[in-house]
């Protein structure tokens, strides 16, 4: 689930890492608007539904995986 939406966020993550290349402390309110942005994005992909979407495909695997 991390990786997919690792994956999916790549524009924004890249972005947030620009905007923190070379700070330290000052990332915190400098990135702040790049930050909400990641966030906002990663949550698409890594809330409760999805994780219960995951769930459901592992268990179906394994129930197809027992009867072949």
């Amino acid at each position: 689930m991390k990786a997919r939406a690792l994956k999916e966020c790549d524009h924004v993550v890249s972005k947030f890492a620009e905007c923190a290349k070379g700070r330290t402390f000052s990332v915190v309110w400098t990135c702040r608007f790049h930050s909400k942005e990641l966030n906002e994005c990663l949550h698409k992909f890594t809330n409760d539904d999805v994780l219960e979407e995951y769930k459901k495909q592992y268990i179906l695997e394994q129930v197809n995986r027992q009867s072949s």
